[in-house]
C-alpha cells in the first residue's frame, strides 16, 4: 500500500481511495516529530530558528525525493505513469513507508528506522546546513527586487478537495505560475514556491 500511487487505484463505491495518501499523512507526522527531536539533541546550543530551518531542509520535497530515489523506491512504485503529474511522488511514498512501519511495528521501531536508516545512511546534516531550501523567502526577496506582486493563494480548501489537502497557487502579478497540494498548508506553499522558483530560473536562463 505504501508504494501504490493514486493513479494506479480505482475508487471504491464508499469513496475510499486505496492509495498511499493516508499512509503518507501518517508518516509525514511521525517523520516531522522524530526529526525535530533528533535535531534538538544533535544541536543543543542552536536556537529555535536554526532548528526550524534544518527540519524544513530535512523533510523538504526535494530532499525526500532524492533519498527515495537512492533507496530504490522508484523501482517498486505501483503507478500509472501516463497520469504522473508531479515530482513529489517518491518522497510521498517514503513518508507512506514510514507510516506503514508505524502501523505494523509501533513508534519505537519507526524511530529506530528513521535514525538508523534515514539519518544513518542518507542524511548529511552538515551538508544540509549549507543548503538554502526556503524557496518562499527566495521568491519574496525576488519579488521585492523586481517590484513584482507576489501572492500565495489557496485555490482549494481541504473540505473542497478530493485528497483533503490544501491546493496552493503562486501568483506573480495576475499570473498563476505554479501550484501544489499537501495536507499541510505551509508545506503546500513551500512546494509551490519551489516549483515557481524553478520556473523563474528557467525563464531567466532563456532570457
Amino acid at each position: 500500500m505504501a508504494f501504490r500511487h493514486k493513479s494506479a487505484t480505482q475508487e471504491s463505491p464508499d469513496e475510499i481511495n486505496e492509495s498511499n495518501e493516508r499512509l503518507e499523512y501518517l508518516g509525514d507526522a511521525f517523520l516531522g516529530a522524530i526529526v525535530a527531536e533528533h535535531l534538538f539533541s544533535t544541536f543543543p546550543y542552536k536556537d529555535e530558528g536554526f532548528l526550524t530551518k534544518m527540519r524544513s531542509k530535512v523533510v523538504s520535497r526535494h530532499h525526500l525525493n532524492t533519498i527515495a530515489r537512492r533507496m530504490g523506491i522508484p523501482q517498486i512504485m505501483n503507478m500509472n505513469e501516463a497520469n504522473f503529474a508531479g515530482s513529489s511522488i517518491y518522497g510521498n511514498a517514503l513518508e507512506a513507508l514510514i507510516g506503514s512501519i508505524y502501523l505494523d511495528y509501533g513508534y519505537k521501531k519507526t524511530k529506530e528506522f528513521i535514525l538508523t536508516r534515514f539519518f544513518g545512511l542518507y542524511v548529511d546534516l552538515h551538508e544540509l546546513e549549507t543548503i538554502e531550501t526556503d524557496f518562499k523567502s527566495r521568491l519574496t526577496e525576488w519579488s521585492q527586487k523586481e517590484k513584482q506582486g507576489l501572492e500565495f493563494k489557496v485555490l482549494q480548501e481541504p473540505r473542497q478537495s478530493k485528497d483533503k489537502g490544501y491546493h496552493v497557487g503562486v501568483m506573480v502579478g495576475n499570473s498563476l505560475i505554479a501550484e501544489a497540494s499537501h495536507h499541510s498548508k505551509k508545506r503546500a506553499e513551500q512546494m509551490a514556491a519551489e516549483k515557481a522558483w524553478g520556473s523563474i530560473n528557467q525563464q531567466v536562463q532563456k532570457d
